[in-house]
C-alpha cells in the first residue's frame, strides 16, 4: 500500500512538473522572447529565402524571431497600415513612395534585386520567344483571339502586378482597357506561386519573378518555360520600410536592428548565395555591394538608381526617422 501511495505521489509530482513547463513556455518564455513581424511579398517568401535563411540567421544573431506575413506588395502594405507589423518587405517603388508619403513608413532601404521574365508553355503560341518586353505583350495582344494564347495575372496589388500593369503600357495598352476583363485574360488573385501552378495547368503566359519561377522549376512543380528575360525594363528591387514609430506602438528598434542587418555583408552575402546550391544559381541579387560600386558596377547600378531609388536616394529626407542613430546611411546617387 506505501508503494502504492509513493508510486501515485510520484505521478503527481511529474504531471506537476510538466504543466509548470508548459506554464513557463506560454508565458515567462513567450514574453521574453523577442517577435518582430514582417508584411513581406509572396515572391520573397515562397522561395524559402525568409523561413529558410533570412529568420533562422538573425534569430542566431540576435534572438529575434521573425514571423512572416506573405502576401502581394498590396496587401502587405495595407496589413502595416493597419499596425498588424513592424516593417515590410516589398517590391513596387511607387507604392512604397506612397506609403511613406502618406506617413506610414520611415527609413527606406534597398536590399536586393532580381529580374522578372515572360514565362509560358514551351510550345509558345503566341511566338515571343526572345522578344524585347514590350514587343512580346503586343504580340500577345495581336494573338489574343487565338485559342491557345492565354495571359494569366496576379490582378492583386502586388509588385509584379504593378511592373506588368507598366509593362503594358510601354506597348501603348491599356492594362484596366485593353487586357483586364477580355476573354483571352485570366486574373488568380493569387500570390506568384499560385498563379504559376495555373498558368501551368491553363498552358497561360504570365510575369513572374525570376527567383520564384527558378524555385518552383526546380523543384518540379511547373514545366513553364522562360520565354522574354532580357531587358532593363524587368529589374524587380526590393526594399525595406519600418513603419512610422509616430503612427504606431511597434518594435520600432526591433525594425531598424533588422533594416540594419539586412543591409549588413553577411546578410547580403547569405542572400546572394541562397540557391545556389540547390538550383545552380542565386535567385536574388544582394544590392548594397552594387550600390556602393557606383557606375563601376554599370548596367546593374543604372538599372537600380532607375527602378530602386526615390529622387535619386533610397529614401527621401524626410522620411528619414532618427536613422543616425541606428548608423544606418542612404545611398544617394
Amino acid at each position: 500500500m506505501k508503494d502504492k501511495r509513493v508510486l501515485v505521489l510520484a505521478v503527481i509530482i511529474g504531471v506537476a512538473a510538466i504543466a509548470g513547463a508548459i506554464w513557463y513556455y506560454q508565458t515567462l518564455y513567450r514574453q521574453e522572447q523577442r517577435i518582430l513581424t514582417v508584411s513581406t511579398t509572396t515572391s520573397l517568401y515562397d522561395t524559402g529565402l525568409l523561413e529558410d535563411a533570412v529568420g533562422p540567421a538573425f534569430r542566431e544573431d540576435t534572438g529575434t524571431e521573425l514571423h512572416f506575413i506573405p502576401k502581394g506588395t498590396g496587401a502587405a502594405i495595407e496589413d502595416a497600415k493597419m499596425g498588424n507589423s513592424d516593417l515590410i518587405l516589398v517590391h513596387a517603388k511607387s507604392a512604397e513612395r506612397e506609403f511613406m508619403e502618406d506617413g506610414y513608413g520611415v527609413n527606406r532601404k534597398v536590399i536586393a534585386y532580381n529580374f522578372f521574365t515572360i514565362v509560358g508553355p514551351a510550345e509558345d503560341p503566341a511566338g515571343i520567344q526572345g522578344m524585347p518586353p514590350a514587343d512580346a505583350l503586343e504580340r500577345i495582344y495581336e494573338k489574343r483571339n487565338e485559342e491557345d494564347v492565354v495571359w494569366a495575372s496576379r490582378e492583386d496589388g502586388s509588385g509584379t502586378n504593378v511592373k506588368e500593369i507598366n509593362l503594358w503600357e510601354s506597348a501603348d495598352l491599356s492594362y484596366e482597357e485593353d487586357v483586364q476583363g477580355m476573354e483571352w485574360y485570366r486574373g488568380t488573385g493569387s500570390g506568384m506561386g499560385e498563379t504559376l501552378n495555373f498558368c501551368d495547368t491553363a498552358d497561360a503566359y504570365t510575369l513572374a519573378d525570376m527567383g520564384t519561377y527558378l524555385s518552383y522549376r526546380e523543384k518540379g512543380l511547373i514545366d513553364l518555360e522562360v520565354l522574354v528575360d532580357e531587358g532593363k525594363e524587368l529589374t524587380n528591387v526590393y526594399g525595406v520600410i519600418p513603419v512610422n514609430p509616430e503612427e504606431y506602438d511597434r518594435d520600432f528598434e526591433g525594425a531598424m536592428e533588422f533594416t540594419k542587418w539586412l543591409t549588413s555583408s553577411e546578410a547580403q552575402e547569405l542572400i546572394g548565395e541562397y540557391g545556389v546550391e540547390e538550383f545552380g544559381r542565386t535567385l536574388f541579387h544582394p544590392a548594397v555591394e552594387v550600390l556602393d560600386g557606383g557606375k563601376s558596377a554599370d548596367p546593374e547600378y543604372s538599372w537600380l538608381v532607375e527602378f530602386g531609388l526615390i529622387d535619386g536616394t533610397e529614401c527621401p529626407e524626410e522620411y528619414r526617422y532618427q536613422a543616425s542613430e541606428y548608423n544606418i546611411e542612404f545611398h544617394e546617387n
